[in-house]
Parts: structure tokens; sequence; C-alpha cells
């Protein structure tokens, strides 16, 4: 589905006000009331009503009750207006902003006197710290459904991922195009015999073809200028029904980033994976943006799942 002329046009004008920018930026942090919103704000309380009542409309924004009081969140946006929100809230980052956040942060702290630290937080759990509650934790605990079979890990790095899993495979091939980075591969992962290093270029891997059930490409393909060569690879080495595991930086335009961290391109966007992955003859199974990170620029990251038929 498009936006028609006359939708982007509402839509540009709803988000060309600076008070229901802080607004949003606010409900996609945490859940708040009109009166929490008018606190830290500073608005006036029929401003923040009128301008809740536009996002609400837009259905940029959601409520739910509890006791007396509403409690307003971020709405999970469409594809259309999400694109749109996604490359303006990339390029925020104001005083005022950061003000706001921290400002939050304090109302929250205080509204929680009464509460159990779970109630306090309901609806916008995965944002706060909680002891042991952490992604990694998780995905150790998560990790144990899956039987991964033969596995090379493409652009491994010091073997973060192969760490995760190798338990759960039959072995582990870790491919790096960096000495000193296998080496510390090496050393960390050294109590597991099923993980093997290979140091090596990932446009032309000295691996065997038709050999792997799982191969993963973890943020690889940010070091490359010929993806598509990549991804042959990736493919030529699966066994038939064997899987692409994929995540990448989504396109953005934060060159300071990409020469930081020495990647060599501006990311992906999961249209143009998708096409790259079939035109190798994959079978691709889901390919989307399926994160933010929280905090400015806002990069997304594609995760893909592609299938060797």
């Amino acid at each position: 589905m498009s936006l028609s002329l006359d939708q982007s046009t509402a839509l540009c004008s709803l988000l060309s006000d600076a008070s229901r920018l802080r607004l949003l930026l606010l409900l996609e942090q945490t859940e708040l009331s009109v009166a929490e919103l008018t606190e830290i704000t500073g608005l006036a309380q029929s401003r923040v009503s009128t301008h809740l009542a536009r996002l609400k409309r837009a259905q940029l924004v959601q409520d739910k009750r509890a006791g007396n009081a509403a409690y307003y969140s971020a709405a999970t946006q469409d594809e259309e207006t999400g694109a749109l929100w996604q490359l303006l809230r990339a390029r925020l980052d104001d005083s005022l902003l950061r003000l706001d956040r921290e400002r939050a942060e304090q109302v929250v702290a205080a509204r929680k006197h009464g509460q159990t630290w779970a109630e306090s937080v309901a609806g916008r759990m995965e944002l706060h710290y909680s002891p042991g509650r952490t992604w990694e934790a998780t995905a150790r605990a998560l990790i144990g459904l899956l039987t991964l079979g033969e596995v090379a890990d493409i652009g491994s790095g010091d073997g973060v991922l192969a760490e995760l899993i190798a338990e759960h495979a039959h072995s582990v091939t870790c491919v790096d195009i960096s000495a000193t980075v296998i080496a510390a591969a090496r050393k960390r992962l050294a109590r597991l015999p099923s993980v093997r290093f290979v140091e090596a270029d990932m446009h032309a891997l000295p691996l065997p073809s038709g050999h792997y059930d799982h191969v993963f490409l973890m943020h690889a393909l940010a070091y490359t200028r010929e993806p598509k060569l990549v991804l042959q690879e990736a493919a030529r080495l699966l066994k038939p029904g064997g899987r692409l595991v994929l995540a990448a930086l989504a396109e953005h335009r934060h060159e300071e980033t990409m020469r930081a961290y020495d990647h060599v391109n501006l990311g992906i966007s999961p249209e143009q994976l998708r096409r790259k992955l079939g035109a190798v003859g994959l079978s691709v199974e889901s390919c989307r943006i399926s994160s933010h990170e929280p905090r400015p620029p806002y990069f997304g990251v594609v995760t893909a799942l592609a299938r060797k038929d």
C-alpha cells in the first residue's frame, strides 16, 4: 500500500509541529499520562490533549486505561508511515529532546512509588533495566531449542556468535579476514573443540560447497562493496534445504559512522536485500527491518532468513 497525495500531505503536516514531535518521541520511550506529559514538556494541558487527539486519529499513538488515568504510548505504524517517521526521527538530535527524556525518567521514577517494579514499567518493560533481564540472557535461554548441524559463521569477528551456538551445532567454522580477530576468537573459544577457524576473504571462501546446514552473515555486508558476491558464496556453502541467517544495517545516511567503524557502504534496504538473495538462488522466507536502536541516530537492522531449495 502507498500513500496518496492527500495522505502524505496530511502526515507531513502532522509531523511538522515541534510539540507533536516531542510528544511522539517521549511516547516511544515510555507510557505517559496527559498530566505527566504536561509536567515533562511544560506545555499547557489543553495543548497536550489536542496534540494527542490528532496523533491518535493518525494512529501514531494509542491509549489504555489504568484506574482513573489514561496512559498513552506510541502505536505500531504501517510500513509507509513508519518509513517516513524513521527517516525524520533519525535526523533528530536536540538539547530540548534530551531534556525531555531526562524529565520523563524522573517522572516515571516518581510514579513508581506504591507500585511493584513490573507495574511501574508495564507495557514498556523491554526499555528498562532489570537484574538478569537482558537480551543475551534471553538468547541463551532460547538457543537451547535449536539444533543447527554444520554451521559457517562468515565475518565471525572474535567469536561472540560461535560461543553462543557452538553447543547446539555439530561444528562451527568461523571465518574472518583479520588474523588479529581470528587470534582473539581462538583464545575466547579454546575450550570448544567443535569450533574451527579460517582466515579468509568472504568474497572467495576456501570452504566446501553444499556442506553446511546453516550459514550466518551477521553484519558482514557492511564490509563489502560487492554484496552479491558474498551472498553467492554463502549460497554455495549451503546444503539443499540449508538456511542463510543474515543481519545487516538498514540503509542510512550517516557517513561519519560508516567511516568510524570501517564500513564501506551505507547499509541496505529490505527490498534490495530480498532481490539480491533471490538473484543467487535462495528462497526468501523473511526479510524486513526488525528493530531500531532506541537512541539517535536510531539505526535500523534488517534481518533475513533464506533457504536453498
